[in-house]
């Protein structure tokens, strides 16, 4: 089963490739994605989602990684919650 994984305070600069990369030493990722502004699609709302195929690994990824600074900016990382009906600032 696959799970995925909510980062936040991402570098503004980092697209799916980065975050996969960031990612993919705690396990095989399945899907990496960046949220861009829909107003301006060249710049990063700051955040994205990792699927891990492993939810072990994706467990792994949250404990190490949440709190962790990268580019100078302090990670948040947690499991992703399902969208909320109706929201549009929802996790998904």
């Amino acid at each position: 089963m696959s799970k995925k994984v909510y980062v936040g305070n991402l570098p503004f600069k980092y697209r799916g490739k980065e975050l996969r990369e960031l990612f993919s030493r705690f396990g095989e990722v399945e899907f990496a994605t960046v949220i861009l502004d829909k107003f301006n699609r060249n710049r990063s709302k700051g955040f994205g989602f990792v699927t891990f195929v492993n939810d072990a690994d994706a467990d792994k990824a949250i404990s190490e990684m949440n709190g962790k600074e990268t580019e100078g900016r302090q990670l948040t990382v947690n499991e992703a919650k399902p969208r909320e009906e109706g929201s549009e600032n929802s996790a998904y």
